[in-house]
């Protein structure tokens, strides 16, 4: 049976959405950050504060190591050595309505990307090549507002068929199918989906500027009923799209609010013909110091490596991310961008003693 980091009492997507509870006293210790957050996070598993958070973002480089080290630390204490190893694939690709200013599968951006369907036994291959690598999951993520009938009933027969397989027949499904309704919730629990991704992408004060044909709320609500049905959540978002320091320290903590099973983390992919292909990629110093940021402020949630990671970090960075907080990886490709061969990945967490997490026995 799949384990998860073990969570605090689930608090519900209720009307607080800007911080996780704390203290006043913890905003406003004078101590040093890193020793606040051993007591405060690596002892008692509690996150930190948004301000504590923005501290610990502000960092100079000269400690980064020992930043990675306590959150590595953190990892370990709450979530333990196993990694979580996911693969993705796109069932419809490109043509969405929406103006995501990062996606390039936007319709209303001049990107090469074109709109394409995944057939049946196209979505069974990729499921039976996911499952190869060892991993546990499989998400199947299409760029939509939201699902209309034929799109449903598409992730029907390939739910069915994957299952139908002995290769597939146990591995974890998961879907990114945009905005939902509660009809639509209520479908995809009924389908045998356990974990729903959403990304909020943004903090709350920056998401204006990154989408406008949609609210945050929306997005909100979508993971509210998702949660309340039962299924996992899947969460997260991307840096680099032109927040400040203090934006990521207010998403960090909006995240810790909504309490996700998992943290998906991206690193901008300054896209051709998005609004941001000229953005810079962001540094690796900076990415580190993000990743740990935010095991900090989600001690107990699966965080994972996502889109954008070999871009931003390269082969080392992507081992101190390991080494600083991430518990888990998507490998293979990404939805319209290359990601490192699985292998390599897998090579990685081998040489650092990183056990892949099982599904079962048989795995």
């Amino acid at each position: 049976m799949r384990q998860t980091c073990p969570s605090l009492p689930p608090r519900g997507l209720g009307d607080s959405v800007t911080a996780a509870p704390q203290t006043a006293a913890a905003d406003t210790d004078p101590r040093d950050v890193l020793s606040i957050a051993r007591e405060q996070v690596l002892e008692r598993g509690e996150g930190l504060s948004e301000e504590q958070v923005l501290r610990v973002l502000q960092l100079p480089e000269d400690r980064l190591e020992e930043l990675l080290a306590l959150a590595h630390e953190v990892r370990m204490r709450w979530c333990g050595p196993e990694v979580e190893v996911e693969g993705i694939v796109s069932l419809k690709t490109g043509g969405c309505p929406e103006d995501c200013h990062f996606c390039s599968q936007s319709g209303q951006f001049p990107s090469p990307v074109r709109s394409a369907w995944l057939d049946i036994p196209g979505l069974v291959r990729a499921a039976k090549q996911t499952a190869a690598t060892g991993a546990t999951e499989f998400c199947i993520v299409a760029a939509v507002r939201g699902p209309d009938k034929r799109l449903l009933s598409q992730v029907r027969s390939g739910i069915e068929a994957i299952r139908a397989e002995p290769e597939t027949s146990d591995i974890n499904i998961a879907c990114s199918l945009g905005m939902l309704t509660q009809d639509q919730v209520d479908e995809l629990a009924d389908m045998g989906v356990h974990r729903y991704n959403h990304n909020l992408e943004t903090a709350k004060s920056h998401f204006p500027e990154v989408v406008t044909t949609h609210s945050w709320e929306e997005r909100w609500d979508t993971l509210r009923m998702v949660r309340d049905a039962g299924m996992e959540v899947c969460c997260g978002g991307i840096i680099g799209m032109g927040e400040t320091l203090a934006q990521r320290a207010e998403f960090a903590v909006q995240l810790a609010a909504l309490e996700p099973d998992e943290v998906p983390l991206n690193f901008l992919i300054p896209n051709p013909g998005t609004p941001y292909e000229n953005y810079p990629v962001v540094e690796g110093v900076e990415a580190l110091r993000t990743v740990a940021a935010f095991r900090l402020a989600l001690p107990r949630t699966i965080l994972r490596f996502a889109g954008g990671r070999e871009l931003t970090f390269g082969d080392l960075g992507a081992k101190q991310g390991m080494l600083g907080g991430i518990n888990a990886i998507i490998v293979g490709n990404y939805l319209t961008n290359l990601g490192r061969p699985a292998v390599q990945d897998l090579e990685m967490l081998d040489e650092l003693s990183m056990p892949i997490k099982a599904l079962n026995q048989t795995l």
